[in-house]
């Protein structure tokens, strides 16, 4: 090495050794400052108090090592996310409450501060580490949030909301801030993630959340979970949760992602739309506090700012109440089962009849088994016309009975002939045998919608009622120590009288409707079905037993009263008679049918010549 070359390399070093003097001098200013202005910031904007003792623990754990000084300094060395203890922040309002943890700036608990569970004790939706929320960050191959620690800064809103600003330093002018604000009076918390010095397009979102069992029965509340999401185009779809896992998979644009429990749930909304989403969600049989877990990546959107990108969205966390999803007006309140699959129709009854009426009655009476009496009672009165009719065909047919008995026994076994005849009967007696299905007709689809929206109501949730210290499931009067089958574990009273009112009913409109002797199946099964539906609502909502008793107990009064002061047997008979000396009026369907019936004797005659020749 010549001269030249020694003074050059020596320059070198020189030039080296005085800019890292120079950096770190400029380095310990700007940390000096930065420790000014967080100090002058904390006397304005107080940071909330936070849980120290897992601190202390890692502390401790950290000085029994025996190299305090080399952790140190390898902890100074990193930017500021990457080293830290975690801590616990709370954020609350009048009805919920969630606690945040400074390592990966996610909520791991929700309370829901207005309900409690079915035992009484505080209502968390979910709690525990096995919930998180975190995003995959453009830096460092892919880092995730949860993996960082954050400084948070909490502020109290001039209009009553309240704030958490989470900052984690990754050095080199980047930073990402998760920012949450919780209204002073609603579920619905927004979210916002700021991105410096970091540019991407989307912002995958990893979200977990283990749905904690709080109601009476863990089974029923596994049946009734379910995975919901929406997407851009205002569909949505549904998959319950069962003991296996369920994937899927959405190219679409989708617009939110909910967790449904039975009365409970947590949704995550975009403001715009997630332009991907995977979701897996199972049950957890063998884990009596948990209902099911959920897993779901989506993508998020980021906006073009420069040097700063940010995406935002909402977190839904509260009760599935039917008026309290409604509005906020992007669909939430389909995650309120009030008829799917191929009874989908009877949700419109629910929405635009049903639960209008049931909220109108709520707004002045408290009790709501004296709502369900007086919702029953109102449906009677809009039935009430077409129950008179039916009641009034079974009387004529009763009238016409000696007349069926003398045809039957002219005729003998031909049971066709005899159903011409009795058509001609009926026809000339101007009684209309369908007559008394129109009831039944439109009263079935009522039955089918309280079946879905008494069970889904949390207005149900613990309102007692009489021996019923909760509407919203069943009334147990005997726990077995073993299971029946079809039966189960216990025994409902409000079940045992519906049934028992079902079967007085079927006595009483045995009595009082013409039998067929050649179907004694048709003659039993009044009496078999009770049965078997007793098995299916021992499990089911005393709210919805309790209706489906009452109604039976108006139907058996309404039909006392109707023949006992509205039917006139012998009036009827002589309309009947008046009736005969008419000329025939014959309906379409009576047509058709006498048609159909003509056509079948014709090949029953005509079957038995072939057969003969063959």
């Amino acid at each position: 090495m010549d001269r030249n070359q020694f003074i050059g390399f020596g320059l070198l070093i020189l030039l080296v050794i005085g800019y890292f003097t120079w950096n770190n001098h400029n380095e310990k200013v700007y940390l000096e400052q930065k420790r000014t202005d967080s100090i002058a910031f904390a006397k304005v904007h107080p940071r909330p108090v936070v849980d120290s003792s897992k601190a202390a623990a890692a502390v401790a754990v950290a000085a029994t090592t025996g190299n305090d000084s080399v952790a140190a300094a390898l902890r100074a060395s990193q930017p500021q996310a990457y080293n830290g203890t975690a801590e616990t922040v709370t954020l609350a309002n009048k009805k919920i409450t969630l606690q945040f943890t400074t390592k990966g700036a996610y909520p791991v608990s929700a309370e829901i501060t207005q309900y409690k569970t079915y035992h009484g004790k505080p209502l968390y939706l979910f709690n525990g580490p096995g919930n998180q929320l975190s995003t995959i960050l453009p830096f460092d191959n892919g880092k995730s949030t949860a993996d960082l620690y954050f400084s948070p800064v909490m502020r109290n809103e001039p209009n009553g909301d309240k704030t958490i600003d989470f900052t984690g330093e990754l050095g080199n002018g980047k930073k990402v801030e998760i920012i949450y604000t919780l209204p002073a009076d609603d579920y619905m918390v927004h979210c916002s993630i700021a991105l410096t010095g970091m540019s991407a397009n989307t912002l995958p979102l990893k979200w977990n959340v283990q749905g904690l069992h709080t109601e009476k029965d863990i089974t029923n509340e596994r049946l009734a979970t379910q995975v919901y999401y929406r997407n851009k185009n205002e569909e949505h779809d549904y998959f319950t949760v069962k003991n296996e896992e369920k994937l899927i998979h959405n190219d679409g644009a989708s617009q939110w992602l909910g967790f449904r429990k039975q009365y409970f749930s947590t949704v995550l909304v975009a403001d715009e739309s997630f332009s991907k989403m995977d979701v897996k969600f199972i049950a957890q049989p063998t884990d009596t506090n948990v209902v099911a877990s959920c897993q779901g990546i989506m993508d998020l959107p980021l906006k073009p700012g420069g040097n700063v990108q940010s995406a935002s969205f909402k977190w839904y966390v509260g009760p599935n109440d039917y008026h309290t999803l409604q509005s906020y007006k992007i669909g939430l309140d389909d995650m309120v089962p009030l008829g799917y699959g191929i009874m989908a129709f009877v949700k419109y009854i629910n929405k635009w009849a049903l639960i209008p009426f049931f909220y109108f009655l709520a707004g002045f009476i408290s009790n709501y088994a004296i709502i369900i009496m007086l919702l029953t009672i109102f449906i009677r009165l809009i039935l009430s016309f077409f129950t008179y009719k039916s009641y009034l065909s079974s009387a004529k047919m009763r009238v016409l009975k000696p007349e069926l008995d003398e045809l039957r026994a002219k005729i003998g076994d031909d049971q066709q002939k005899f159903s011409m005849e009795q058509m001609k009967l009926y026809r000339t007696a101007g009684v209309n045998p369908m007559g008394g299905c129109l009831p039944m007709l439109f009263q079935l689809p009522i039955l089918l919608s309280m079946y879905y929206m008494f069970p889904s109501f949390i207005e149900f949730r613990q309102q007692h009622f009489l021996w019923a210290n909760d509407l919203s499931t069943y009334d147990s009067i005997i726990t077995f120590p073993f299971t029946i089958p079809f039966l189960g574990d216990h025994l409902s009273l409000f079940t045992l009288l519906m049934t028992g009112s079902s079967l007085f009913l079927a006595v009483y409109n045995r009595n009082m409707t013409p039998q067929d002797p050649n179907n004694p199946m048709l003659k039993y099964m009044p009496f078999i079905f009770p049965v078997i539906l007793m098995g299916v609502f021992n499990k089911m909502a005393a709210a919805l037993t309790f209706y489906y008793t009452f109604s039976n107990l108006l139907s058996i009064a309404q039909q006392f009263i109707i023949q006992k002061y509205f039917i006139n047997e012998k009036a009827i008979h002589a309309q009947i008679q008046e009736n005969r000396n008419k000329p025939p009026t014959q309906s379409k369907w009576s047509q058709r049918l006498e048609e159909m019936q003509k056509l079948q004797a014709e090949r029953s005659k005509t079957q038995p010549r072939i057969n003969n020749k063959k």
